[in-house]
């Protein structure tokens, strides 16, 4: 089964993933790099959104049944590539040029809300779903450049309530601190508002990738040179 697809709604291309809770593992990387490079292609495109077939998760994070599997058979190359290639979904995602929308129209955790962090925008429904952080009780430490990128989307204050407790936040108390553009109402109003928002932004893509390129250039550079330190070694998991 596919893991997403993606459709043309007049100027924005709708990203839908279809695979449940959405979890991350190669295939999910794969596909998501692929349709980011199909989409570019187009230049009617100018904007993407992000959303989920699935009425209660927008993204669960890693697949952690996957990465215990490849851990039990002792792959340790294939989750070192795993990583490197949830990197470059995230890279791809501060740098595309144009502007990349997160739809939250469900539960979006760990993985899944780091995604969303490195999208431009975000929109999240107020009547169902949470957005938060468990790696603190799961024992799995941000990487280096999630840290980077996840504060550009989060204010300290609230981004170090979120890593250090867990705490599971509503797009109401997001919203009110900027995290969201918005806590639409329902579902109906999320999808109305972010498409609206979608088609309002035809921006030219040279300038918005080099604006994109200047503002997250540290990111990058911490993603390219420490995350290797942690994913060579695969320092990812803690016990105590």
């Amino acid at each position: 089964m596919a893991v997403l697809e993606w459709r043309k709604e007049e100027s924005v291309a709708v990203i839908t993933l279809t695979n449940g809770e959405n979890r991350h593992n190669p295939d999910f990387t794969a596909a998501f790099l692929r349709a980011l490079d199909e989409i570019e292609k187009d230049p009617g495109v100018s904007s993407v959104v992000i959303v989920s077939s699935d009425p209660k998760s927008w993204s669960q994070g890693i697949d952690l049944a996957w990465i215990t599997g490849k851990m039990q058979q002792k792959d340790i190359q294939a989750i070192r590539d795993f990583m490197y290639g949830i990197n470059n979904v995230f890279k791809r995602v501060l740098l595309y040029p144009m502007p990349v929308i997160a739809c939250l129209n469900g539960h979006a955790a760990a993985n899944g809300a780091i995604l969303a962090c490195a999208c431009d925008f975000r929109f999240m429904r107020a009547d169902r779903g949470f957005f938060f952080f468990p790696e603190i009780d799961i024992g799995i430490p941000f990487l280096p450049g999630m840290l980077a990128f996840l504060k550009k989307a989060i204010p300290y204050d609230t981004f170090n309530e979120m890593a250090l407790t867990g705490k599971r936040y509503t797009a109401g108390e997001l919203a009110a601190c900027g995290v969201f553009t918005k806590a639409c109402e329902n579902e109906e109003a999320l999808i109305a508002e972010t498409m609206a928002f979608a088609k309002s932004l035809r921006k030219k893509r040279g300038v918005f990738g080099e604006m994109k390129r200047r503002l997250h250039a540290v990111i990058v550079e911490i993603i390219d040179k420490e995350d290797p330190k942690v994913i060579e070694p695969l320092k990812l998991f803690w016990k105590d």
